[in-house]
Parts: C-alpha cells; sequence; structure tokens
C-alpha cells in the first residue's frame, strides 16, 4: 500500500473517530445538563457551585441547600462526567493532533509548534477532572474532609485553563484550515 493510501485511509479514520468522539462529548454534555438542570431544582447551586467550593464549610452549606435528593443527584452527575472526561479528552486531543498536523503540512509553523503542547493539555485537562470528580465523590461521602475541597477546586481551576487552551487551538485550527480551502 502506497504511502498516499496510508494517508487518506488515517485521514478517514482520524475524521470518523473525531465524529464519534465529538457525537459521544454532545450526548454526554445534554445529560449532564439536564442533570445540572435537576440539581438546580433542588434549591441549591449547580454542579459548579460544588467544583468552586474551596471549602468543607461552604460543601456542606451546599450539601444542606442540595437535600438528599440533591446530593444523589451530584453523585449521578459526577460519575457521569467520568465519560464526559474520557469522550471530551480524546476528542481534543485527537483535534488538537489533526490540526497540529495540518499546520506542519501546510507551513504554518507557529500553529505547528503550539501543536506540540495543545493536545497534552486536553488529556491533562481530563486527567485533572479525574481527580477533582473523585475527591468530591470522596468528600460527598464523608470519607475526605479538609484539605480535599481546595485541592478539588485547584483541579477544576487547572482543568477549565487546559481545556480552554485545547478548545482554542482547535478552533483556530478550523479557521486556518477553512481559509485554506478558498
Amino acid at each position: 500500500m502506497s504511502a498516499g493510501r496510508r494517508r487518506v485511509l488515517s485521514l478517514r479514520r482520524r475524521t470518523f473517530t473525531l465524529l464519534l468522539l465529538g457525537g459521544a462529548t454532545i450526548v454526554l454534555n445534554l445529560v449532564l445538563a439536564w442533570l445540572d438542570s435537576q440539581l438546580k431544582d433542588t434549591g441549591g447551586p449547580s454542579i459548579l457551585g460544588l467544583e468552586f467550593a474551596g471549602n468543607l464549610g461552604r460543601v456542606e452549606e451546599i450539601q444542606g441547600e442540595w437535600g438528599k435528593h440533591g446530593e444523589y443527584l451530584a453523585r449521578i452527575s459526577l460519575w457521569v462526567d467520568f465519560g464526559f472526561m474520557a469522550s471530551y479528552g480524546a476528542f481534543f486531543a485527537l483535534a488538537c493532533a489533526s490540526v497540529r498536523d495540518f499546520a506542519a503540512d501546510r507551513g504554518l509553523r507557529r500553529l505547528a509548534a503550539v501543536g506540540v503542547v495543545a493536545p497534552a493539555c486536553a488529556v491533562a485537562a481530563a486527567l485533572f477532572d479525574v481527580a477533582e470528580n473523585s475527591l468530591w465523590l470522596l468528600v460527598l461521602g464523608g470519607h475526605l474532609g479538609e484539605p480535599a475541597p481546595p485541592i478539588a477546586t485547584a483541579c477544576a481551576c487547572l482543568k477549565f485553563l487546559l481545556i480552554a487552551v485545547a478548545i482554542v487551538y482547535s478552533l483556530v485550527g478550523l479557521v486556518a484550515w477553512l481559509r485554506r480551502r478558498r
């Protein structure tokens, strides 16, 4: 098989994988949004309120606002989020790698250079999300106290920062690809 044919097959496989992961990310995000709306209906904050609680006192306030049903919904949301982490982490890692390869092939050196770290940002974001959710599940289960909430909140901040880098890089790459198609 020629190198050109392998590249076309690889591109098709990559495109299919991106579509599959993107679809999973969207579906899981919709499930999480529905769970979050149910969580807000309990009278407490969304799951973001927990993610940025920062200390055990605030976590206990949130638990009081949610009640038992809200805590149950929060735990379900945290568990579903593990699937979301896998899908968004893989999707944006592959999207960033695709942008990097496109940029390298087209001589877009600066874009390709950023692409050396952008896929790792997506993976790291998902890993920080894993650590964060694991801590929140243990805190909500009464198995951990301080300093778990501030550590989980720090993980949330790093997660959002890193995934923002991957998202912006992917979007810049998409714009560059669209401009090159004209």
